[in-house]
């Protein structure tokens, strides 16, 4: 892979080399690779081809994930975010020590390995919001929830230049790896000021369905907003809001 450079940015292939442009600019790479039907009949590709197996079954999982957080998602994720969950799923899938290779899975792996990813790396729950927080998941009643006690917001939550309001959210999500299904429900509070005032005690409980088998996940996140003349905007557009999964339960 080497990287354009010049006026002239190419798109296309010309000869042996592929022009292309990605979020590090403008590459070129010499065209080339084995024949597919190689890679999925030889002996020799058998690694190769479970590999891709569970790469694929990676790249479900983390878009099942997604599409359950997609209400809290729409504000808080960066543009690599698919790739680095894909990569985390893949871990979660090879902590299975029960199926072969190629046949693993999220199901029998380790999906608390999923605890503590941050969804947008431009701004980190972990290095944003200092409020001290429980995080509980309760199967037998299906809640899923979050406690932060009274703080001050000016001193505990580290927000973006112009932030002068935020708001603090999160979710409960039982996912069906197999099935592809989900049961999803959030909780918010109202838009409070980034000031110091010290906030009531903030309690949210998500409830998904009781006694549930699936694994479980805990989203917690914080949002950020300027007032202009009476109106609150989204800081931004919400580049920097962070949300986190902060208690996982795979079972």
């Amino acid at each position: 892979m080497a990287r354009q450079k010049g006026i002239i940015k190419l798109k296309g292939t010309i000869g042996d080399i592929t022009f292309y442009k990605t979020q590090d600019g403008h590459l070129a790479r010499e065209k080339g690779g084995i024949d597919a039907s190689r890679i999925k009949n030889d002996p020799a590709f058998q690694r190769t081809r479970e590999n891709g197996s569970e790469f694929g079954r990676a790249g479900k999982a983390g878009k099942m994930l997604r599409t359950a957080l997609r209400a809290l998602l729409l504000n808080s994720a960066d543009s690599r975010m698919v790739s680095r969950l894909t990569q985390q799923m893949v871990k979660v899938i090879q902590a299975d020590t029960i199926s072969v290779r190629g046949l693993r899975n999220v199901i029998d792996g380790e999906a608390e390995l999923l605890a503590g990813f941050e969804f947008n790396i431009r701004g980190k729950l972990g290095t944003s919001l200092f409020a001290p927080y429980i995080g509980t998941i309760d199967r037998v009643s299906g809640a899923i929830a979050v406690g932060i006690a009274s703080f001050i917001p000016a001193n505990m939550i580290a927000a973006p230049s112009g932030t002068t309001h935020f708001k603090i959210i999160s979710a409960g999500a039982e996912i069906d790896f197999e099935a592809e299904t989900f049961v999803e429900a959030h909780s918010e509070t109202a838009i409070l000021p980034w000031d110091l005032t010290a906030t009531a005690v903030i309690t949210q409980t998500n409830t998904v369905t009781p006694n549930s088998i699936k694994p479980l996940f805990l989203a917690l996140g914080v949002e950020f907003y300027q007032s202009v003349n009476g109106q609150m905007y989204a800081l931004k557009n919400g580049a920097y809001n962070p949300l986190a999964l902060v208690t996982v339960s795979g079972l």
